[in-house]
């Protein structure tokens, strides 16, 4: 099999898209709605928020290519919802660490955080917790691979959207000294 190269896939992340990132409660809507089409209202009931908040939001994400408008539907009241729907350009940036403040780069850990409490404990599928010590290039081979395998995954999910969805998070962290 040949060895994939994920970055031949993925592009920088310009400022509007890092900025679009860098809040916990676009990076729930991107995911919801890569699930599923959701309206300003689904989403704000799904997040126990106001629906004025996750309509700013909404229109942030739609700004920068993250969600796109799906056709327009009729309720089960009647009424004419409006829904959004994920790009999926999310999975195929690259951004650099060093661009973000700490307040935007722990946006998707947040982010993360508030997934993982929704779903319980119970939701775990597989843990690994571990401390390595690497080189600058075993972090840059390390990730390569990782990305790689989520990679494969992600180019393939349309063909498991019957199965139950799965989350997760991959973070490699220098340990504090």
């Amino acid at each position: 099999m040949a060895e994939i190269d994920p970055d031949a896939k993925r592009r920088p992340a310009t400022v509007k898209e890092i900025k679009a990132m860098s809040h916990p409660l676009r990076v729930r809507i991107i995911r919801l709605c890569g699930d599923h089409e959701l309206t300003n209202k689904q989403l704000a009931d799904r997040l126990g928020v106001d629906p004025g908040t996750v309509y700013y939001h909404v229109r942030q994400l739609v700004d920068a290519g993250f969600l796109e408008p799906a056709p327009v539907r009729t309720g089960e009241s009647g009424a004419l919802e409006k829904p959004y729907r994920s790009t999926g350009r999310s999975w195929w940036l690259s951004m650099q660490l060093d661009q973000l403040d700490l307040g935007e780069g722990f946006a998707p850990v947040e982010a993360f955080q508030q997934e993982l409490a929704e779903a319980g404990s119970g939701s775990i599928a597989t843990y690994a917790r571990f401390s390595l010590h690497l080189s600058p290039e075993d972090v840059a081979e390390l990730d390569r691979r990782i990305v790689a395998v989520i990679d494969e995954y992600v180019e393939t999910d349309d063909q498991r959207s019957h199965l139950p969805a799965h989350g997760g998070m991959f973070l490699l962290h220098r340990a504090a000294e």
